[in-house]
């Protein structure tokens, strides 16, 4: 076999955003020689000035990976001297629902006019089962090099969670199916190097199946206590103390809680992912998925029309009040604005009449997506007393819910953290 390559120190990450630069950070703490390839002028500027675009990272750790002799780069010639390339672009839903592959497609096609013999080349980005096989590694053929005999090749799911305090990339499981198998122990051997642990999968699609299980795992059950947070309003029951309740049993329950909607980069793409693969493949819907997606995606219209209800308990209509919406980013202490459910939100309560404006700490300009920008609010608290209604959306750590309950007009509470009786929760 021609495969050369054993020690794999010199690495190319392809796509320098929320998954590939605390990759980059991770392998460059381990002292392996990262360079980053980016097509963005803006991140690779960014990135050159000691800046960092991502929550996780900050400017001084961008600072330290200059000094190592990290670089960013646009110039895909880099990848002729690397002994391994990870690939961790963008998989969006196109407009019709479908996967859009183009980054992906665009990536493979672009490293086979650079790929060298023994190179290990690794796709991270999400994607449905077959697609490695079927898709990446043929076009990463197509510059004459053979996958198995020539290079290696491997999928291993990005399980980064934005904001989590206690999970990075180095201290979550990795999981790595190959090509062939040799192909799986070559990425292992390279994950290895700087992640505690190392997960084999039978094969490329199994480690694609096990990100979307994972994701369609939680995107299944937010939907199950959205569902419940409907009707146990309509029934007078605290869903809150219900899930309070549940959780003491030490055995056979994980709690999930309802909320305004789902968003980011995982949880409202990737279970569509696996749905996709399933019509297409097998010609019958994944009606899990499809239900899932039902009422999660209507949960902004949803808390539309609670908002609505406490305004007409208060004698006022929603066209010509002021709404402000607290937290506009798809999960707390992060400014990853991805899949919000603030934008649906924003855009029903406009069409009902009703003016809005944002205040949140990690995010000063929002509302593109909504069709114009909306108003960021700089005094909180003279918003909170003068807004005809205040949603808290994302509990940031820097909203103190008490703080909320004293000073709000009136506060519609989405995600359960405030106690009083005074506050309407979802």
């Amino acid at each position: 076999m021609p495969i050369l390559a054993q020690s794999r120190r010199k690495l190319v990450v392809v796509g320098l955003g929320y998954v590939g630069l605390p990759l980059v950070v991770e392998a460059a703490k381990a002292g392996l020689t990262v360079t980053g390839l980016d097509r963005s002028l803006d991140v690779l500027e960014g990135l050159a000035a000691g800046r960092s675009h991502v929550d996780d990272i900050d400017g001084a750790t961008v600072q330290w990976l200059l000094a190592t002799g990290f670089k960013a780069t646009s110039d895909a010639g880099v990848i002729a001297s690397a002994d391994a390339v990870v690939v961790c672009v963008p998989t969006p839903l196109s407009r019709d629902g479908e996967p859009d592959l183009g980054a992906v497609k665009q990536a493979a096609s672009t490293i086979s006019k650079h790929l060298n013999l023994g190179t290990l080349v690794v796709l991270e980005s999400t994607t449905y089962p077959g697609c490695t096989d079927e898709v990446f590694v043929p076009l990463l053929e197509a510059g004459g090099l053979v996958a198995g005999q020539d290079f290696h090749a491997a999928f291993s799911p990005e399980r980064v969670d934005p904001g989590n305090p206690t999970y990075g990339v180095k201290n979550t499981p990795k999981v790595v199916g190959g090509y062939t198998p040799a192909c799986t122990d070559a990425a292992v051997a390279f994950y290895d190097q700087f992640i505690d642990t190392v997960v084999r999968a039978n094969g490329t699609r199994e480690a694609e199946m096990a990100k979307l299980l994972e994701n369609t795992y939680r995107h299944i059950n937010i939907a199950l206590v959205n569902e419940m947070a409907k009707f146990s309003h309509d029934l007078g029951i605290d869903l809150w103390n219900v899930i309070e309740c549940a959780s003491t049993k030490p055995f056979g329950f994980e709690a999930f809680r309802p909320g305004p909607g789902v968003g980011g980069h995982c949880i409202p793409i990737d279970p569509n992912y696996l749905s996709h693969s399933v019509k297409a493949s097998l010609k019958y819907p994944f009606r899990f998925v499809e239900l899932a997606e039902e009422i999660n995606s209507s949960m902004p219209g949803y808390v539309a029309r609670r908002i609505q209800d406490l305004l007409n308990d208060e004698g006022q209509a929603v066209r010509g009040s002021t709404v402000l919406l607290l937290g506009v980013t798809y999960k707390a202490n992060i400014a990853d604005e991805r899949e919000s459910p603030a934008v649906p939100l924003a855009k029903r309560l406009r069409a009902m009449g009703a003016t809005v404006c944002f205040h949140d700490p990690h995010v000063s300009m929002w509302g593109s997506e909504v069709g114009q920008r909306v108003e960021c609010v700089a005094d909180l608290d003279a918003a909170l007393a003068s807004a005809d209604i205040s949603v808290l959306l994302q509990p940031h750590r820097e909203y103190e819910p008490d703080h909320l309950t004293k000073t709000a007009r009136l506060l519609f509470d989405t995600r359960g953290v405030t106690q009083s009786d005074q506050v309407a929760r979802l």
